[in-house]
C-alpha cells in the first residue's frame, strides 16, 4: 500500500481539529460568465470537468491511517475505494445577488469539518444568478461580461494537513487552466503513478531515535525563544477573541494593487509592509465603530498578529506533484508574530511601526520568537501532538489575536471551463479562540482580501472589508503627496486665464480605491510577501 508519514506539523493540525474548529483552508474561485444562457447542463458539465481533473491530482487520492510506529503517528495512504464524487458537489444559489449569495454559502460550507474516513477535501461548483450580479468583492457586473451569462464559482476546501497555501496553489494548478496553456479546457490529464511506501523500515526508526535527541536541543531552544516573547501578562483584544460559535460567514474586498505599490515606493518597505499597515488601519475604524475604547499610542492595547511564513519555495511546492499535487512533503512554515498599531491615529506612524516591527522579525528569523511554535511543533514526537493538541488548541489566544496570510499566485490568468478567473478569494482557519483571520493574495493588478470570521462574535464584518478600501486610500492621502489629488473630492474649477476666455473647470479627480469586479490585465509583485499558508499556521 502506498503511504507516507504525516510530517509532524501536518500531525499537529490534524489533531488541533475539534467540530467547532475545523482546520481546513480554502478559496472562493470566482469566473467571468460564459457567452450566452448557460444551463443546468453546462453546469453539470462544470461540475464533470472539475471531478476529471482533482481525480487526477495524486495528492487528493490519499487519507489518513494510523500507524503502529511511530507510536502516536498518522500516515497518509492511498484510497483504495477513492470515488471522486464524494468530493465535488454542485450547488445553484437563489436567484438574486450573486455576490451575496456566494459569500453566504460559501461561509456555511466552510463551517463543516470534512470527513475523516476519505481523503479530506471538498471542491464546489456555485452555480446561479442572473446576468449582471457582482462578484463577492464588486458592486455590479465585471468587466466583459456578456449578455445573458451568468457567473459561476467554485469553492475549494482542503484540510490543512493535506496542504499547506503554497501547496494548495500547486493543487489549484491542476484544476484550473492558464489561458496561455495549449491544453483544452476538459482535457483528460494523465494520472500519474502513485508514490513508493515511505513508512521507516527498522534502520530508518532507529535513525529517527537518534535525530531526535539532536532535535530535543534544538526544540529546547526554539520553546524557550517562544515563551520569552510570549505575551503572557498582556491582554487580548476582546472583539476579536470572544468565544466560538461553530459558524462562519465570509466578507470579501478589493485593492488596487498600484496603489498599494505607490504607497510602497513612497514609504519605503515591502507590499506586505503596507498590506499589514491597512489591516491595522481598518481594524482601528471598526473597533472604533463598535464602541471599543482605544487608548493613543498605547500598544497594550494593540491585537497581535500572527503572520506565517512558509519555507517553501514555490517551485519546491510543484517538485512530486504531478497533476498540481503529488504527496511530497507536508507544512513547511514559520510564522512572524508583530503588534497591530490600532492604538496609533497617526497612518504614516502605523506603516512605520509595521516596517520596523517586520524588520525586526526578518532579523531575528522565524525559527525565534512566539512565532516559532510552528517550528517548535516540528520538533515535537508525534505523541506528543496527539497528547497535547488540546492545551496547544487553547494556546492559541495567549500568543495572537488574528491571523493574516499572504497566499502569491501564479502570474498567469487562469481560467476554468473556457471561463476567466476574475476573482479569487482565500480563506483561512480559524484558531481557538480567535474570531477573525485575514488572507490576502494578489490576481489581475489587484489585491483579493478573503475576511473570514466566526458568525456571531463578528456580526459586523461586512463594515471590516469596507475599511479596508477607506484606509487604503486614508494611506495614500498621508503618505503620497501627488496621490492626495487623486483620492480627494473632485477639485474646484480653475480660476478664469483672462476676463474674455475663462479656463476650462479642472477635471474631476479619479475615483478613489473600491472594491471593484472588473478585470484587469495581470499584473503582479508578490515577492516582499512572504509565501506563506492560507491558514492559522501557529496552532491551524
Amino acid at each position: 500500500m502506498t503511504t507516507e508519514l504525516l510530517a509532524p506539523l501536518d500531525l499537529a493540525f490534524w489533531h488541533l481539529e475539534s467540530p467547532d474548529h475545523p482546520m481546513h483552508l480554502g478559496a472562493l474561485a470566482v469566473f467571468e460568465a460564459a457567452p450566452g444562457a448557460r444551463t443546468g447542463a453546462d453546469d453539470e458539465a462544470l461540475l464533470e470537468l472539475l471531478a476529471t481533473r482533482a481525480a487526477a491530482v495524486p495528492r487528493l487520492r490519499m487519507l489518513v491511517r494510523d500507524v503502529l510506529l511511530p507510536v502516536g503517528g498518522a500516515a497518509w495512504s492511498v484510497d483504495k475505494d477513492f470515488d471522486v464524487r464524494r468530493h465535488v458537489r454542485l450547488v445553484g444559489l437563489p436567484p438574486g445577488d450573486f455576490a451575496e449569495e456566494a459569500s453566504r454559502l460559501a461561509g456555511e460550507l466552510m463551517e463543516r469539518p470534512l470527513e475523516r474516513g476519505i481523503p479530506p477535501w471538498e471542491m464546489y461548483v456555485l452555480a446561479g444568478g442572473p446576468a449582471g450580479d457582482g462578484a463577492p468583492g464588486g458592486d455590479g457586473p465585471a468587466a466583459g461580461t456578456p449578455p445573458g451569462g451568468r457567473p459561476f464559482a467554485v469553492l475549494v476546501k482542503l484540510h490543512h494537513a493535506l496542504a499547506d497555501g503554497m501547496r494548495a496553489v500547486a493543487i489549484g494548478a491542476g484544476i484550473f487552466d492558464q489561458i496561455a496553456d495549449a491544453r483544452a479546457a476538459g482535457t483528460r490529464r494523465t494520472r500519474p503513478a502513485p508514490p513508493r511506501s515511505r513508512l521507516p523500515g527498522p534502520w530508518q526508526l532507529a535513525g529517527m531515535a537518534r535525530n531526535r535527541l539532536g532535535d530535543l536541543g534544538r526544540a529546547l531552544g526554539i520553546g524557550a525563544s517562544v515563551v520569552r516573547a510570549s505575551r503572557l501578562d498582556m491582554r487580548g483584544t476582546p472583539a476579536l477573541t470572544a468565544g466560538s460559535s461553530g459558524t462562519r460567514q465570509l466578507a470579501t474586498a478589493v485593492l488596487p494593487l498600484e496603489d498599494v505599490r505607490q504607497v510602497r515606493r513612497t514609504h519605503g518597505g515591502t507590499v506586505n509592509d503596507v498590506l499589514l499597515a491597512t489591516v491595522a488601519g481598518a481594524l482601528r475604524r471598526w473597533l472604533l465603530e463598535r464602541g471599543e475604547q482605544l487608548p493613543d499610542r498605547d500598544p497594550r492595547s494593540d491585537p497581535r498578529a500572527l503572520v506565517p511564513v512558509s519555507g517553501r519555495r514555490p517551485s519546491r511546492a510543484r517538485q512530486g506533484t504531478g497533476a498540481g499535487g503529488g504527496s511530497g512533503s507536508g507544512n513547511m512554515l514559520s510564522a512572524y508574530l508583530l503588534g497591530l498599531p490600532v492604538s496609533e491615529p497617526d497612518p504614516r506612524s502605523r506603516l512605520t511601526a509595521v516596517r520596523g516591527a517586520m524588520d525586526r522579525n526578518k532579523k531575528d528569523g522565524p525559527s525565534r520568537g512566539a512565532g516559532a511554535v510552528a517550528v517548535l511543533a516540528g520538533q515535537l514526537h508525534p505523541l506528543a501532538h496527539r497528547l497535547g493538541a488540546p492545551i496547544a488548541g487553547s494556546a492559541a489566544r495567549i500568543l495572537f489575536d488574528v491571523l493574516v496570510t499572504s497566499v502569491p499566485l501564479p502570474r498567469a490568468t487562469l481560467s476554468f471551463g473556457g471561463c476567466p478567473l476574475r476573482e479569487i478569494y482565500p480563506m483561512a482557519p480559524l484558531a481557538r479562540g480567535q474570531s477573525l483571520a485575514v488572507g490576502l493574495t494578489t490576481y489581475g493588478g489587484q489585491v483579493h482580501v478573503g475576511l473570514v470570521a466566526d458568525g456571531k462574535a463578528v456580526p459586523d464584518l461586512a463594515g471590516l472589508a469596507k475599511n479596508m478600501n477607506e484606509e487604503l486610500n486614508e494611506l495614500l492621502r498621508a503618505t503620497v503627496p501627488t496621490a492626495a489629488a487623486v483620492v480627494a473630492a473632485p477639485a474646484a474649477p480653475a480660476a478664469p486665464a483672462a476676463p474674455a476666455a475663462p479656463a476650462a473647470p479642472a477635471a474631476p479627480a479619479a475615483p478613489a480605491a473600491t472594491v471593484s469586479a472588473a478585470t484587469v490585465p495581470v499584473e503582479r509583485d508578490m515577492s516582499a510577501l512572504p509565501a506563506v499558508s492560507a491558514g492559522a499556521d501557529l496552532v491551524g
